[in-house]
């Protein structure tokens, strides 16, 4: 368990934001192919007289004059994030910075962490919800941002308010933020062109290919229409699908990890636990899926544990009273259960 800045966990991370990167453009490329595919065999647009072949074709043909706007797009999306992530998540969470002057407990903890780790104190920031959460932002440094909720700060004693501080600041020096921003940008471009797209296409179902070339009317195309149209679909849902997986399968250790750096800076497992246990079942924070991915808990995570973005609490728990030492508190562990009267005398 003892993980904290771990160099091969870092390597990894670098090495996955270069390959997002890197299989992004292929993954909008398929995505616009797919969609001009799509708009073909609704419109019946077509080149040449091969009813089945026509239409990909015409995709073909299509895509080749719009790529250079695509991607100029998609760059244009990414520096606009790029400058303006913290600002859009901010507006997007009702976060704002606070100095020591305003929040002088919280302000003190985080600086005493960072200053034991020789690490450059990162902006605070909190969101005045009910819900016990917390979360790091950032792509380097100078732009990092840790954010927790006033419940949390409520609820949380010093001890474990400090583990939470400590998990958040585990993943930056792991570099979990920088990846989890760059995944959610990307993927904020997929969600972004398959609706305007699919907009596009509601409003122009009815309508038949014009212009030049040999192109043939949707009486023709026949059965040729409908395997574009199957096609197109599933080449959409790969493209939109992996986008997602991305999302999702960013490696759910990173939350062991961050757990055990938390240990490891604090040498106190018992305050993780107890935090991670009030935490539980109290994390609902109203805010974009995107956001929540980041968060020390998220309790929103769709298609039960296939796609979860964060393992168990109860995992997370059982990992750090067998490996770091923890203790679990007995009432705690059987929290939801029955309460039963418990003899008295000498045993207890």
């Amino acid at each position: 368990m003892a993980a904290y800045g771990l160099q091969t966990h870092i390597w990894n991370n670098n090495g996955k934001s270069v390959l997002l990167m890197a299989g992004f453009p292929v993954l909008l490329l398929l995505l616009t192919y797919g969609l001009f595919l799509l708009f073909a065999g609704l419109s019946g647009a077509s080149i040449g007289k091969d009813a089945v072949a026509g239409p990909f074709l015409w995709a073909a043909d299509a895509l080749s004059r719009a790529w250079p706007f695509a991607i100029a797009g998609a760059i244009l999306w990414f520096g606009i994030a790029y400058a303006f992530y913290q600002s859009i998540i901010d507006a997007a969470t009702g976060a704002r910075l606070v100095e020591r002057q305003s929040e002088p407990r919280l302000y003190n903890l985080f600086e005493n962490l960072c200053i034991s780790r020789g690490i450059k104190t990162p902006a605070l920031r909190i969101m005045e919800v009910e819900g016990m959460n917390a979360f790091a932002t950032g792509l380097h440094e100078g732009q990092y941002s840790v954010t927790v909720t006033r419940g949390l700060m409520n609820a949380l004693n010093d001890e474990e308010l400090e583990a939470v501080l400590a998990h958040e600041l585990t993943h930056i020096r792991n570099r979990d933020v920088r990846l989890l921003v760059i995944s959610v940008v990307f993927v904020g471009i997929f969600s972004f062109v398959g609706e305007i797209a699919f907009r596009g296409l509601l409003h122009s179902g009815g309508m038949r290919s014009s212009g030049g070339g040999s192109r043939s009317s949707s009486r023709d195309s026949g059965g040729g229409a409908i395997v574009a149209i199957v096609a197109a679909l599933a080449m959409i849902a790969i493209a939109y699908a992996l986008a997602i997986v991305i999302r999702f399968a960013l490696s759910r250790r990173r939350e062991y990890l961050a757990d055990a750096g938390a240990v490891e800076l604090t040498k106190n497992p018992d305050a993780m636990i107890s935090a991670l246990q009030k935490i539980s079942g109290n994390a609902v924070v109203n805010a974009p899926s995107e956001v929540r991915e980041m968060f020390i808990e998220n309790p929103h995570s769709d298609f039960a544990s296939l796609f979860a973005t964060h393992p168990p609490i109860e995992k997370r728990v059982d990992r750090l009273a067998r490996y770091a030492g923890g203790r679990v508190a007995v009432a705690e562990k059987n929290a939801g259960a029955a309460a039963k009267p418990r003899p008295q005398g000498p045993w207890g």
